[in-house]
């Protein structure tokens, strides 16, 4: 069911430069399709360009969805709404905002990955802006061609790891389209202000390189200063051309990652959603979990299947969670272990990447998973890998054999690259898993049990982060204000929700959530005097008077 606005929309005047005629109905921003009233009809020049019947937006919102649910594959569903959102933004939005359950999966993981793999074969228009290698020296200049100047938002790639599909090269557009997108629907940021950007490096994948309808630089993947000098004069020129802007930087493979967030943190307003949203999330999820368990985060030992940007993002949150519940801090990070391909990582190895360091600890060498939750036993097992099926029937039985709730979170998306699957996770536990995944698994029953699984998405977290950074004008984005936003969302978790397994709230909730994550994400900015604008009286109030709303306006 849709699930109505609050108040209705305001009458807006008509300006003098508003589009009129068949310009009005090819603008996506502002067309109304046949929602446009008679009297609109008139003032605009549409009268004999539309059918005779008004309808309404909720009208509209039917149509769509009757057409969607007549499609037969994710990939079809896909192309069908970045075809209404080319046509008509605001229903797009609408959409996707009354209906997040079935559209996010769609716009976002699992299925963005799949549009992403077949990019230039279902391209149909432009969105975003694409800087290239042979951009260098007039990046700013091209910045600004984009047509809207209070750009607040930016997601940017170099297409290198898409999810845990790999390097996909200029394809990897398509991230940023959609989590632009849902920045808007989960938190409501003006989809005017929105900027996705792909920085084609080139690409190192085979298939691209010999496909004639990939759309980026069929050359192999730069390195090194050419590299750096293309990312370095773009976050230069965001600045210049969009002063305050945030960056959010998207599925950057581990060896720039680290240092890019490194570099730039502590010069704009930047953060890195793949090592800090899906810290927050999860540690979110972690903090429900132990709402059921009773037993408190200082007596946790957890365990990464991955050791990459994610792995690292959460146990360097998890670190500070348990340094928040009294331990020292070199004794939380001792509770924190990675599983890479090599085995568990330990200090004897002297082939650790930097990012790894501080979680080698002292141990004799363990050749797998499986013998490392066997040797170590941890009360929590977290899946960021981008392997599949990787914890298997013999893992999560061990698991259950010295926890008598097992936390098990398959993190790794799309659904094709998840560790386990829901039911594979409550069946082999005795339905004692507590559960969680990056893609969406539908409900299980085990032993007479019904679970509903939900999403540990970072769309609960980075929607809230960028309204909460926009909202204060923050000049920074600190680790503490994701640990606010873990905090805000696991305390929207109610004992229903856990009951039935599940560890955050239910999408339908997002706008709510991602208001709450906002106004604390401001109040660390206010506090650590990081904002630029004097704190509003009332902050939830103030945040939510901010949010996009898609209903159409009224023209008068």
């Amino acid at each position: 069911m849709s699930h109505p606005h609050p108040t209705p929309h305001p009458h807006q005047p008509i300006p003098s430069w508003f589009p009129r005629g068949v310009a009005l109905l090819r603008e996506p921003t502002l067309n109304k399709g046949t929602a446009f009233t008679l009297a609109e009809r008139d003032a605009l020049g549409l009268r004999g360009l539309l059918p005779a019947h008004v309808l309404t937006q909720e009208d509209q919102v039917a149509r769509v969805l009757e057409n969607f649910h007549r499609l037969q594959t994710p990939l079809a569903k896909y192309i069908m709404l970045e075809s209404l959102h080319d046509r008509n933004e605001a229903l797009f939005f609408r959409v996707l905002t009354d209906y997040p359950d079935e559209m996010m999966p769609i716009v976002y993981t699992p299925t963005v990955g799949l549009a992403c793999q077949e990019f230039g074969h279902i391209f149909r228009r432009p969105r975003g802006m694409y800087l290239s290698l042979d951009d260098r020296g007039h990046v700013g200049q091209i910045l600004r061609n984009w047509p809207q100047h209070e750009v607040a938002m930016i997601v940017v790639t170099d297409g290198e790891r898409i999810l845990g599909l790999g390097d996909l090269g200029a394809s990897g557009m398509g991230i940023p389209i959609g989590k632009l997108a849902l920045y808007t629907a989960c938190a409501g940021i003006d989809p005017g202000k929105c900027l996705p950007v792909v920085l084609d490096v080139g690409t190192n994948n085979p298939r691209f390189l010999s496909d004639p309808l990939y759309l980026g630089l069929a050359r192999p993947r730069a390195t090194g200063e050419e590299y750096d000098a293309l990312v370095d004069e773009f976050l230069d020129a965001t600045q210049e051309v969009f002063p305050g802007v945030v960056v959010q930087f998207e599925d950057f493979a581990n060896h720039n990652a680290f240092r890019l967030l490194a570099k730039w943190r502590d010069e704009i307003c930047c953060f890195n959603d793949d090592i800090q949203g899906t810290a927050a999330v999860t540690v979110a999820g972690i903090f429900s979990a132990l709402r059921v368990t009773g037993r408190p985060m200082r007596e946790q030992t957890f365990m990464c299947l991955g050791a990459g940007e994610a792995a690292t993002g959460i146990s360097d949150l998890l670190v500070q969670a348990m340094v928040d519940d009294g331990m020292a801090e070199a004794q939380a990070r001792g509770r924190c272990w990675l599983v890479d391909s090599k085995g568990l990582v330990v200090a004897g190895r002297g082939d650790l990447a930097h990012h790894k360091k501080p979680y080698a600890h002292a141990h004799a060498p363990v050749p797998d998973f499986l013998s490392a939750v066997k040797a170590l036993e941890p009360t929590a097992i977290i899946g960021v890998s981008a392997t599949p099926n990787t914890f298997t029937e013999d893992v999560v039985r061990a698991m259950a054999a010295h926890n008598e709730r097992p936390i098990v979170f398959a993190l790794s998306n799309p659904t094709s690259r998840s560790e386990c699957t829901a039911q594979q996770a409550y069946e082999w536990s005795d339905g004692r898993a507590l559960f969680a995944s990056g893609s969406p698994f539908p409900a299980a029953s085990v032993r007479g049990r019904h679970f509903v699984p939900r999403q540990g998405n970072n769309s609960y977290i980075f929607p809230g982060v960028g309204l909460g950074l926009l909202a204060s004008q923050a000049t920074r984005a600190t680790d503490a204000m994701f640990m606010a936003a873990a905090r805000t969302l696991a305390t929207t978790v109610g004992e229903s929700d856990l009951a039935q397994g599940s560890l955050y709230p239910p999408l339908s909730a997002v706008r709510h959530v991602s208001a709450q994550i906002a106004a604390a994400v401001a109040e660390i900015a206010f506090a650590g005097g990081l904002a630029r604008i004097e704190r509003p009286r009332d902050l939830l109030a103030y945040v939510e008077g901010l949010m996009y709303d898609p209903r159409y306006p009224v023209y008068a």
